[in-house]
């Protein structure tokens, strides 16, 4: 498979690559992504390995193969295909977008027809031919426009629309580790979310029994702990590590949340 140009490969939602594939088993492994392949060959007869039947695969077939599950086929003869990755948080931004929150999680589809799925491939792939000058933004766009078409295919999920899926969960909690020394705001969580700000503020406490703003400031405050008790920075360098924005900004949310002061924690053994 052929290299991507470095700045579609950047993209935070999108990727394209050109496969060619000899004659055999195609093996599409478990990734975070979810994959939309597209056939680019004229006619390739395969073999489905879940359900052994034989089919055709004409120029312009899709298969879906959603985030975190394996698919693949048996091709008669050498193939090509153009593989787009996509985000999930596109999906699920997507959705919200077009006010389709009941929704979640995609089916694995096989020898799927959609024109447009189509005509999209075939912008990224220009693009990528090109060198990519539109950069990451015009891949972006790409592939928000490329979510709005799966939208239709995700299937219901009544939890989707009372809190956050385990999967959302997880990425803003590494998200806001990965941050906690930085300002984060309720519009960059639900980017990284792939939600709205105010379903995200509604979604989180109802998963979480907490607000956001709260969850920060207790996982800053968790972090100054174990700073403090490391004893090798002073408090004013521990607030900054920690996201404070000063020294008596930490102080008062430890007085307030732990009912401690950074000298009664300072050298302090963790428990």
């Amino acid at each position: 498979m052929l290299g991507l140009p470095e700045t579609i490969r950047r993209s935070a939602s999108i990727s394209i690559l050109p496969r060619h594939d000899r004659a055999g088993p195609i093996l599409l492994s478990p990734i975070e992504d979810h994959r939309i392949v597209v056939h680019a060959s004229r006619e390739t007869w395969s073999l489905c390995m879940t359900s052994r039947g034989r089919h055709l695969r004409r120029q312009g077939d899709i298969d879906l193969v959603p985030a975190g599950e394996e698919g693949g086929y048996q091709a008669e003869t050498a193939c090509e295909a153009l593989e787009i990755r996509l985000a999930p948080q596109v999906l699920e931004h997507a959705a919200f977008e077009m006010e389709s929150g009941r929704r979640s999680g995609l089916d694995m589809r096989h020898i799927m027809k959609n024109e447009r799925i189509v005509f999209l491939a075939m912008a990224l792939e220009s693009e990528r031919k090109a060198g990519a000058p539109g950069g990451t933004l015009y891949a972006d766009t790409l592939g928000l426009a490329l979510a709005t078409q799966l939208v239709s295919l995700m299937k219901p999920a009544a939890s989707f629309a009372s809190g956050l899926s385990p999967a959302q969960l997880k990425r803003l909690r590494d998200f806001i580790e990965a941050h906690i020394d930085r300002p984060l705001t309720i519009d960059m969580l639900a980017r990284e979310a792939g939600a709205s700000s105010s379903h995200l503020r509604q979604a989180f406490k109802q998963a979480t029994g907490t607000t956001v703003h709260r969850y920060v400031v207790r996982r800053r405050l968790e972090r100054a702990r174990l700073l403090l008790a490391q004893g090798a920075l002073s408090a004013a360098e521990v607030a900054l590590a920690a996201g404070f924005s000063h020294q008596s900004h930490m102080a008062r949310w430890m007085r307030r949340e732990l009912g401690e002061t950074p000298r009664s924690l300072f050298r302090k053994p963790s428990t």
